[in-house]
């Protein structure tokens, strides 16, 4: 069962929010503050938030911040503000959607279905990969890299199944490393992600081009 937060002051509003959201077969939690809202998300799973901008403790704005740099969550907006900077703010900051109040509770369902089935597509892209602020978590473990494997691990998780040439790759590498130098750090990363030195599957080479990642 999909669950749901719902973030929203008004209790008439997120009462309904719920009863609506309940009755389609989701599980939901309601939070009328900011600060209540992150305790709940700190210590619970959540599909989709439901987050409204014009909250008692803190601006909507200020809790997309926080999310965006440590959880993993799509927000939709629901406010009563349709102003159109307004929006765009909203979704540079890291909302995922925007609903104008007064809401249409079926337009709702629809579109956190379509959140959802976006959301999962992401999910599978990052099962094996994951990129957190200055570390990368391999099948959600932490890898103890070096700061120059960190940047040529992450220009290869970005550029995934293309080859990278070497010299792209060498760019972090300092003025006085040899041509053999990224070989090494090759070498360290594939043991870090305990993938065979002889017949790699994840970390390829792509002889007298680059390297390639593979998943």
């Amino acid at each position: 069962m999909e669950k749901i937060l719902i973030i929203e002051d008004d209790e008439l509003a997120a009462s309904l929010m719920l009863d609506f959201l309940y009755d389609s077969g989701f599980d939901v939690d309601v939070v009328h503050t900011i600060t209540d809202g992150l305790s709940y998300i700190k210590y619970n799973h959540y599909d989709v938030l439901l987050l409204d901008l014009n909250l008692p403790d803190f601006s909507g704005f200020d809790l997309l911040k926080e999310i965006k740099n440590k959880f993993s969550i799509p927000i939709i907006i629901i406010s009563a503000y349709n102003d159109t900077a307004i929006k765009v703010k909203a979704f540079r900051f890291g909302a995922s959607d925007y609903i104008v109040k007064p809401i249409v509770f079926e337009e709702l369902e629809v579109r956190i279905w379509s959140l959802l089935g976006r959301h999962s597509e992401i999910k599978v892209e990052k099962t094996m990969f994951e990129i957190n602020n200055q570390t990368i978590f391999f099948k959600d473990t932490a890898l103890a890299l070096t700061s120059i494997e960190f940047e040529i691990l992450q220009n290869l998780i970005k550029n995934k199944n293309k080859t990278v040439s070497r010299e792209e790759l060498t760019k972090p590498l300092s003025s006085i490393s040899t041509k053999r130098s990224l070989d090494h750090h090759i070498k360290n990363i594939r043991i870090k992600l305990q993938d065979n030195g002889n017949k790699p599957t994840i970390l390829k080479t792509e002889y007298a081009v680059g390297y390639k990642l593979v998943f």
